[in-house]
C-alpha cells in the first residue's frame, strides 16, 4: 500500500504537523502516539512553535504567546513563526485559541527529556540515529596511485570516480563564490583540507534555543565530527594534502543544528533555513532527520504545528534560490510505503507506533527537497539505505561495508576530514547527501542565477539511471536488509532518477 507523497503547504489557513521524520501506519491512517507532557528545559519549560500569518508580522502572536504564560524566545516574522517557552502544562491548548494564532506545538514532547540523565539520553540518541561510524583515523598518505596526484588520501576514495568528479575537477573545481551550508554539528575550521573554504562571515550557531549565534564557538564542533567529515566531502581543498571534495573550489559555511546531546530539535533547523535565505548561501546540505521523531505526523496537532513551522521555512530559503539537500536515513525503509517505528521519540522511551501517509522523514521529505539514498562501490544501493519510489530522488555514495572496493585500505566507507585535523571514514545516507550538494554546487558554480527548481531539474537530468535489481535485494543473504525495488529499468525505487554525475553538472 503507497504510503504517501511529498509534503505540500495546503494554503495559509491550514496547520501541517510537527517538523521532523515521524513515522506511518500499515492501515494507512497515520496513528500518532498521544504526545507526553512537554518536558521542562533551561529556558524554564517547553518549548514550542507558535504559527501566525506569513508576511502580516508577529506582534499579536507574542502578545498570545505572553497572555498564555509563555515567553518569546525568537520571532521569524519572515515564515510567520514564533518559537517559544512555557512552563504552563497546557500552553499549546490556550494558545491555539488565541486571536492571530494558526497552530502551536511543542517541539520536545518528552517528559522523559526533564528526568531522563543527558548521558542516556545521548546513547539513545546515538543508538537510534544511524549506522554511521568513524573507522581508523588515517593521517598519513595512502598506497598506490592518487585519484588526485597532489592529495595522497584521494587514493582510497572510490566514491569520486564512481560520480565521475575525478573528471569533472579537470573542468571546474567550481567557483568560490558559491557557498555551501553545512547544517550539521559544526565544521572544523583549522581543518588543513579545509580551512581555506570556510567562510566564517556566513557561518552560525543554531542550538542556542534556536536563536542565530555567529560567534565563532557558537558554530565549533564540541561532541561530534559529523558536520567535519560531511563538509569534507562536499569541499576539501585540492591543496596536497589528504583528500578532495567533488566541489573543491566552493565556500563552506558551518551552520550547526546538533547540540552536544546529539539532537536536532525543531528550533534549531528553522534558525538554519533562514539564516541559509538571507546570508547568501546558495546550496544547504541537510544530514539529519529532525528530532525527536523519526517520522512527523499531521494528525498530532503538536506535530502538525512544527511540520507546517519547518516547511515554511524549506520554502522560504527555496524562493531566495537555496537548493536544500538532505539524507533519507538508514533504517532500510521504504518511505513510499506504511511503516511501523519503534525508535520514536529517541530522546526518552521510544512507542512503537503505525504510521501512513500523514507522516514524513523531515527535512527529507518536504516538497522541493532533494532527497537522497545511499550507494556503495558496486553502484548498488547501501544495505541500511531507506529508498521509495516516491521520495527517493536521486543516488549518492554514502559507503557500504558489504560492498568493498579494491582500494589500498579495501574500505567501503567513504574517507573524509574528521576532528583534530586528521581524515577517518564514515558510512550513510550523511554521507550520500554531500555528494549530491557538492554537485548541485558545481551546476551553481556555472549557473549562479538560475532558480532553485532549475538547479533540482538539472541534477536530475544529469543522473546515470540504474535499474533496479531483480527480485528481491538482499545484500548479505540473511534476509536481515532485504528490500525490494519499484520501477523496474527505471529504478526509481532505489535511486530516483539515478546516480549524480558531477562531469554532467560541468559540461
Amino acid at each position: 500500500m503507497q504510503r504517501r507523497s511529498r509534503i505540500r503547504l495546503l494554503g495559509a489557513a491550514v496547520v501541517l504537523a510537527t517538523a521532523a521524520t515521524g513515522l506511518a501506519t500499515a492501515a494507512g491512517q497515520a496513528t500518532a502516539a498521544q504526545p507526553a507532557t512537554p518536558a521542562a528545559s533551561a529556558a524554564g519549560g517547553a518549548h514550542f512553535v507558535v504559527l501566525g500569518d506569513e508576511h502580516r508580522g508577529l506582534a499579536q502572536v507574542e502578545r498570545a504567546v505572553r497572555d498564555s504564560g509563555g515567553t518569546v524566545l525568537k520571532s521569524w516574522p519572515q515564515i510567520g513563526v514564533v518559537v517559544a517557552t512555557s512552563a504552563n502544562a497546557d500552553f499549546a491548548t490556550v494558545v491555539r485559541r488565541k486571536n492571530g494564532v494558526r497552530g502551536a506545538g511543542a517541539t520536545r514532547n518528552l517528559a522523559e527529556l526533564a528526568t531522563t540523565p543527558p548521558a542516556a539520553r545521548i546513547a539513545a540518541g546515538a543508538n537510534a540515529k544511524s549506522l554511521e561510524a568513524t573507522e581508523a583515523v588515517v593521517t598519513n598518505g595512502g598506497k598506490g596511485k592518487p585519484t588526485d596526484p597532489g592529495d595522497p588520501l584521494s587514493v582510497n576514495q572510490w566514491n569520486l570516480g564512481a560520480i565521475k568528479a575525478d573528471q569533472a575537477h579537470a573542468r571546474s573545481g567550481g567557483s568560490s563564490n558559491v557557498v555551501v551550508g553545512v547544517l550539521d554539528s559544526g565544521i572544523e575550521a583549522t581543518h588543513p583540507d579545509l580551512a581555506a573554504n570556510v567562510d566564517a562571515s556566513r557561518s552560525v550557531g543554531c542550538t542556542n534555543e534556536g536563536v542565530p549565534d555567529t560567534t565563532p564557538a557558537a558554530w565549533a564542533p564540541t561532541t561530534s565530527d559529523h558536520g567535519t567529515h560531511v563538509a569534507g566531502i562536499i569541499a576539501a581543498a585540492k591543496n596536497g594534502v589528504g583528500v578532495v571534495g567533488v566541489a573543491p573550489n566552493v565556500k563552506l559555511a558551518s551552520v550547526k543544528v546538533v547540540d552536544d546531546e546529539g539532537f536536532i530539535y525543531p528550533e534549531y533547523a528553522i534558525c538554519g533555513f533562514v539564516w541559509a535565505a538571507e546570508k547568501g548561501i546558495h546550496v544547504t546540505n541537510n544530514s539529519y532527520f529532525i528530532d525527536p521523531w523519526f517520522l512527523w505526523c499531521r494528525t498530532d496537532a503538536d506535530q502538525r504545528a512544527v511540520i507546517t513551522a519547518v516547511t515554511r521555512a524549506v520554502d522560504y530559503s527555496a524562493r531566495r534560490g537555496v537548493v536544500n539537500v538532505a539524507a533519507l536515513g538508514n533504517s532500510n525503509w521504504d518511505l513510499s510505503h506504511d511503516i511501523t517505528d519503534s525508535g520514536s521519540p529517541n530522546n526518552g522511551t521510544p512507542t512503537t507506533r503505525e504510521t501512513g501517509p500523514e507522516c514524513f522523514n523531515l527535512p527529507s521529505e518536504i516538497d522541493g527537497v532533494v532527497g537522497v539514498s545511499s550507494t556503495g562501490v558496486k553502484n548498488e544501493k547501501s544495505y541500511f539505505s531507506n529508498y521509495g519510489i516516491t521520495e527517493t530522488d536521486v543516488a549518492a555514495p554514502g559507503g557500504d561495508r558489504m560492498q568493498v572496493p579494491s582500494t589500498p585500505d579495501a574500505n567501503g566507507r567513504i574517507l573524509s576530514t574528521v576532528v583534530g585535523g586528521a581524515w577517518g571514514y564514515k558510512q550513510g545516507t550523511s554521507m550520500a547527501s554531500p555528494h549530491a550538494a557538492g554537485v548541485v554546487a558545481l551546476i551553481r558554480s556555472t549557473h549562479r542565477h538560475w532558480p532553485a527548481p532549475v538547479v533540482i531539474g538539472a541534477l536530475h537530468v544529469g543522473a546515470d539511471k540504474l535499474p533496479c535489481p531483480p527480485g528481491v535485494y538482499d545484500p548479505d543473504g540473511t534476509g536481515v536488509w532485504a528490500a525490494t525495488c519499484e520501477g523496474g529499468k527505471s529504478g526509481r525505487g532505489f535511486y530516483g532518477s539515478g546516480l549524480i554525475d558531477a562531469l554532467a553538472a560541468v559540461r
